[in-house]
């Protein structure tokens, strides 16, 4: 009887994605704090990314326009914690809590 072999094909790679995907777009719409929806914005990079990288590895014949992706998206997702960590401390000066049913008063 002969294993199969999962763990080097494109397929195993894009459901590991799938898997993080789905996480992070669950964690972004059941989570009660901004802290959460943070960390879970950041799992759908980490999917798209896994996926740049797969399809770099198996479909791209030059290996570097894949691993370029998934350095912009580090850059990206950088970036994002900065700017969103930055916007959480502001919203609890002024509110005193991270819960986003209570910032409801930012909405325009």
């Amino acid at each position: 009887m002969e294993i199969p072999i999962i763990y080097n094909s494109l397929e195993t790679y894009l459901l590991i994605a799938a898997v993080l995907f789905g996480f992070g777009i669950y964690g972004m719409l059941k989570s009660h704090s901004l802290i959460g929806i943070l960390i879970s914005a950041e799992l759908v990079l980490c999917a798209a990314s896994v996926n740049f990288m797969a399809f770099n590895r198996f479909l791209v014949p030059d290996p570097v326009v894949g691993q370029m992706f998934a350095l912009f998206i580090m850059g990206l997702a950088a970036a994002e914690a900065a700017i969103i960590l930055s916007i959480i401390i502001a919203v609890y000066r002024n509110y005193k809590s991270i819960d986003p049913e209570k910032t409801v008063e930012l909405a325009g």
